[in-house]
């Protein structure tokens, strides 16, 4: 149970670290202005808040991959706290998301789904 959940932990990073792509990298691009529906003006005009935002994602995909390398080397409790902490700031950040913007539903799918299987899994291999 605790690998399926590192699977999906180790999704959910590289989901991230897409995002902080798209965030940070490619914000103005057709592609990306595309992908999230923006016009050239909006995207410059949001810009530097894009780029903030896709550090946080990059610091959220990080964090979780420090904490697989954690229990995967044996330390199960600081690894767990990593993984967790993470992977629930993706899922509450997902579920904000949907709240505040429904028509961003699968966007937000997408971005939640992933570490709320890992956070379930996780929890039940570390109490079972």
């Amino acid at each position: 149970m605790t690998a399926t959940a590192l699977v999906f932990a180790g999704l959910a990073a590289a989901i991230h670290v897409y995002i902080f792509v798209l965030e940070s990298v490619s914000w103005t691009s057709p592609r990306t202005r595309a992908t999230f529906g923006t016009t050239e003006q909006e995207a410059q005009a949001t810009r530097e808040l894009a780029f903030n935002q896709g550090f946080y994602n990059l610091f959220l995909a990080v964090i979780t991959a420090i904490g697989i390398v954690v229990i995967t080397t044996g330390s199960t409790g600081v690894g767990a706290a990593l993984v967790l902490s993470a992977t629930g700031s993706m899922v509450l950040a997902g579920l904000v998301l949907i709240v505040s913007s429904p028509a961003k539903a699968r966007a937000a799918l997408v971005q939640l789904v992933p570490p709320a299987i890992a956070v379930v899994l996780l929890v039940i291999a570390l109490v079972s």
